[in-house]
Parts: structure tokens; C-alpha cells; sequence
């Protein structure tokens, strides 16, 4: 297995995650023990026998795990882990399956692109096909309208959220885009850091585009990597959940204050 050029920090940040340990054991066993990777677990105030089962990974000589006493939000969490660190971060929901080993591969091409401050690879579901999660602008009426469960009101749509989701994105080479998810993207933290990070005012949701707008804000871009693939295991909770909704809410019109209105 070749070792990585640059110092990597894998972040984690979990509240009561059930895909977590399923994620971790496929972590590790893809990863091995390599000297220059370390793997941060920042728990926000999970369950105590959640928190019980967690303890045990930090027998891995590579894994720190941080229990906060408090639920402080997402991009709380990863700032935790990764301000003021070197090298490389990767942003690593606890719901992702690394099958192979390409960070890697991923690190040394975000760090040959010194116009870039992230990286995201392909993002599959469990069959194979693709989560269409890049974006290159954000308006409330595209948004919302991914939300709506008749299939119907979708076909009326469906040249416009293709066009919203980028779905005509290449397969055969990078792309320059403006927004990747945060379920997992690699990141430049020399770049993170100077532009100190998340916004941590969102709890979750929507932290992701701000920090790519942050990104581009400081003059570097976003890349699109689907020569690289990693597996998420969806749930969209925002839809199932009348509290998350609510919080997806709360961070769309923060978002939007922050950005400027674009309704269409």
C-alpha cells in the first residue's frame, strides 16, 4: 500500500449514529495503519451506551475520539477536528463506506491543483448508482422543489433539477464547480484554515455551500473528481423528520440572509 505524501485528518462528526461503526470498520480495514493518517471523532453529546460502544475504537492507536457535553452542530464538530491542523482534511460523514483505498490518490491530486481548496469524488449509493449532491447555484424554488414527493410535480421539473443537481457533469474528467456535499469532500487546510472554516451559526445543512462560497470568496475553486468514488448511505432525514425539516429551514433562510435571496 503506498503511503500518503501529506499529512491526512479524516473528521468525523456524530450524533447517535447508527452507520457509524459500519462505517469505522470499513475505514479501518480499507486503510490499515498508515503513519500519516489519523482519524478525529468528534461526538456531540450522544447516548451513553452510544458513547460506550464509540470507546472502543480509541484502542486504535490512530483514532482520537472528543465527547463534547453539548450537541453543537456539524460544522462545530470538523472545525474541532481540523482548524489549525496540516496537510489535508477530509470531511467524512459517519454514514460513508470507503470500500477502497483512494485517499490517496485523492489527496495528491487536490494537492497538484494549488487553484483548489476542495475535492469531491463521485458519491454512490449502495447500488451503485449516483447521489447527484454537486451544485453550481442554490435558489429556494430548486431546493424546495427535491422535497416534494409527487413524481409528477418532478417530471413537470425535470430539465430544471437536472440542470440544478448537474447531472450533465462529464464522467471521464474533472470539473470546476461551485458547490460540493459535505457528506464528503477533501480539503486543502492551509485553505480551510485561512478562511477559519465552517460557519459554525449553521447546526446543520446548508454549512457545506456556505463553506464552498467561503471558498470561492478567498479565490480558490471546488473540484469535481468522479474518477474517485465513495459510498453514502443516504437517509435524508429532513424528509422523514418534522425536526430536521424545521432545522433545514432555519438554515435556508440563514443561508440565503447571508448570500442574498435567489427565489428561481
Amino acid at each position: 500500500m503506498n503511503k500518503l505524501k501529506n499529512d491526512v485528518t479524516i473528521s468525523i462528526v456524530t450524533h447517535n449514529s447508527d452507520k457509524i461503526f459500519l462505517s469505522l470498520d470499513a475505514l479501518i480495514q480499507s486503510l490499515g495503519q498508515q503513519e500519516t493518517i489519523k482519524i478525529r471523532i468528534f461526538d456531540n453529546a450522544s447516548e451513553t451506551a452510544y458513547c460506550e460502544q464509540l470507546k472502543t475504537y480509541a484502542n486504535y492507536p490512530f483514532i482520537e475520539i472528543n465527547f463534547y457535553s453539548e450537541n453543537k452542530g456539524f460544522g462545530f464538530g470538523h472545525n474541532v477536528n481540523l482548524l489549525n491542523q496540516t496537510g489535508y482534511g477530509i470531511i467524512f460523514n459517519p454514514d460513508i463506506i470507503l470500500s477502497e483505498n483512494q485517499l490517496n490518490a485523492m489527496v495528491d491530486h487536490l494537492a497538484n491543483q494549488p487553484e483548489c481548496g476542495l475535492l469531491a469524488p463521485k458519491i454512490l449509493n449502495e447500488d451503485g448508482t449516483t447521489q447527484f449532491l454537486i451544485r453550481d447555484h442554490l435558489n429556494v424554488f430548486d431546493y424546495m422543489l427535491r422535497f416534494i414527493p409527487f413524481k409528477f410535480v418532478k417530471k413537470m421539473f425535470a430539465k430544471r433539477l437536472a440542470k440544478f443537481e448537474c447531472r450533465n457533469l462529464p464522467e471521464d474528467q474533472d470539473s470546476y464547480v461551485r458547490m460540493i456535499s459535505g457528506s464528503f469532500m477533501v480539503v486543502d487546510l492551509q485553505k480551510f484554515n485561512q478562511i477559519e472554516g465552517f460557519d459554525p451559526r449553521y447546526f446543520m445543512y446548508f454549512e457545506d455551500n456556505d463553506l464552498c462560497r467561503k471558498m470561492e470568496q478567498a479565490g480558490y475553486k471546488a473540484l469535481y473528481s468522479p474518477q474517485f468514488t465513495v459510498v453514502h448511505l443516504y437517509e435524508r432525514g429532513a424528509v422523514k423528520s418534522r425536526k430536521l425539516f424545521i432545522v433545514f429551514l432555519q438554515s435556508m433562510r440563514k443561508y440565503f440572509s447571508k448570500w442574498g435571496w435567489q427565489l428561481f
